[in-house]
């Protein structure tokens, strides 16, 4: 695969809004806005992964890692780019970097009836909680969020 993984950055934010702009739809409300990413960038153990295709980013994931927890905030593949083992790619890197920083558990949240639930159950999450209603679409349609959490002591 072409496909690298490398650190990204503030600088990187405008193509990662791409990304999440052509992964994310409207109708569902789990997009982040630019000064929502811009903002959480500098805070302690946040990081930005870029999957690179040449000189194409394709995909990134945003986490964090603290207090011997680790969160995914964002994880997003370009639609043009999916099927191609990217997003699985990521996860693994956010799971073996949380790890090494120390994280017992890691963490994510996603929307009820989001395809990568499966990628996330394959990797061995377990869903742990439902918050209803919490995602809400352009439309005004709401949406549950559910909440999964991995032991990295497996």
């Amino acid at each position: 695969m072409s496909v690298k993984l490398a650190e990204g950055g503030a600088d990187d934010l405008d193509t990662v809004m791409q990304v999440m702009t052509s992964a994310f739809s409207d109708r569902y409300g789990e997009a982040w806005t630019r000064s929502q990413c811009a903002g959480i960038l500098p805070m302690s153990g946040v990081r930005l992964v870029l999957a690179r295709d040449g000189s194409a980013v394709v995909g990134f994931s945003l986490y964090r890692t603290i207090a011997g927890d680790a969160e995914l905030l964002l994880l997003a593949v370009d639609p043009g780019a999916q099927g191609r083992g990217i997003g699985r790619r990521l996860l693994e890197h956010f799971i073996e970097d949380s790890k090494k920083n120390g994280a017992e558990q890691v963490h994510l949240e996603v929307r009820d009836g989001n395809p990568a639930i499966g990628l996330y159950e394959a990797a061995g999450f377990v869903q742990s909680n439902r918050r209803r209603n919490y995602y809400q679409g352009r439309n005004g349609d709401r949406f549950d969020a559910l909440t999964f959490v991995l032991s990295t002591d497996v």
